[in-house]
């Protein structure tokens, strides 16, 4: 039976790829290459992830183009909380609940986010202002008849907090993305009904793996987090995983036709649930058929 994936977090309107590297062009765009490979892989959709409202915009416009394989989210991540101006912020948020009940109406926008805290980058934001926007869009989000697509780093115990004041007032749940802490954090994650993202970055450390492991397969979403969170070598659940029928090059020895090295795409994300079945023990098959009904059932990807 052909394996078939729903990547919950792809970033791709990204540069990279259109083959722009930290500003520079190391090679041509092969975006269209990009989405064929997955295809070939059985990723039959994507969310693209928003992280500003211009980034949110780009996103929607990019998933307009592929309807019914590109969905989007509207939302500001942590590391961009400064770029909501404090003397107009008002017009900012009026301007990304808009757009979100817009993307929506039309059935591409799928989840109100990436929202959250990250504290591992405070150079991006401090706490401050983090915790000011994630509390900002949380009250937006109670109005909105939309799931969060939610981020968590280093972060649990303000995470919590904020989250169970708000959750009696938000009419839907959501997904953590891109978990990276411990078994309790992930049991009280779960205990609020979240749900839980695992893409290479949740897969690094023996920790990690057993942290996986305690996740019920049914509350488990896949993602890629493309072009970043690859599964490398280096990587415990490495080992796991199966190659790809793809070569690899670096940005500036690009090869028409082959992955780009150090470069994550969504036809990668066969990685991500072949390691999660091994350390369940259990079929591939099965851990891909949980994660797409969990995932459906939540965005409705139709």
């Amino acid at each position: 039976m052909r394996r078939r994936f729903i990547d919950i977090g792809a970033n791709l309107t990204d540069s990279q790829f259109s083959g722009v590297y930290r500003g520079k062009r190391k090679h041509e765009d092969d975006f269209r290459a990009m989405m064929n490979r997955a295809e070939e892989q059985g990723v039959e959709k994507m969310m693209v992830t928003g992280s500003c409202l211009e980034e949110s915009r780009r996103a929607l416009e990019l998933a307009r183009q592929y309807p019914g394989v590109l969905y989007s989210t509207v939302g500001v991540h942590p590391c961009s909380a400064k770029q909501v101006p404090k003397e107009s912020s008002t017009q900012y948020y009026k301007d990304l609940e808009d757009l979100a009940r817009k993307g929506a109406a039309e059935g591409v926008v799928k989840a109100f986010g990436e929202l959250g805290l990250d504290y591992d980058r405070l150079h991006y934001a401090p706490k401050s202002r983090q915790i000011e926007v994630f509390r900002d869009q949380l009250e937006i989000a109670t109005r909105l008849d939309l799931p969060l697509f939610l981020h968590s780093r280093a972060c649990a115990a303000d995470f919590a907090q904020i989250m169970k004041e708000f959750l009696p007032r938000l009419p839907k749940r959501g997904v953590v993305h891109s978990f990276t802490g411990t078994v309790e954090e992930a049991r009280e994650l779960l205990d609020m009904g979240l749900y839980i993202g695992i893409n290479g970055c949740s897969l690094k450390t023996q920790e990690n793996l057993d942290v996986v492991k305690s996740l019920p397969l049914d509350r488990i979403m896949l993602e890629t987090d493309g072009p970043w969170c690859e599964i490398r070598p280096s990587h415990a659940g490495h080992k796991f995983t199966n190659p790809l029928p793809y070569n690899a090059a670096k940005p500036e020895k690009f090869v028409e036709g082959a992955m780009v090295r150090g470069r994550c795409e969504p036809c990668t994300i066969s990685g991500v649930a072949e390691i999660i079945a091994a350390v369940h023990e259990t079929d591939v098959e099965q851990v891909i058929e949980n994660a797409w009904k969990a995932t459906q059932d939540m965005f409705n990807l139709n």
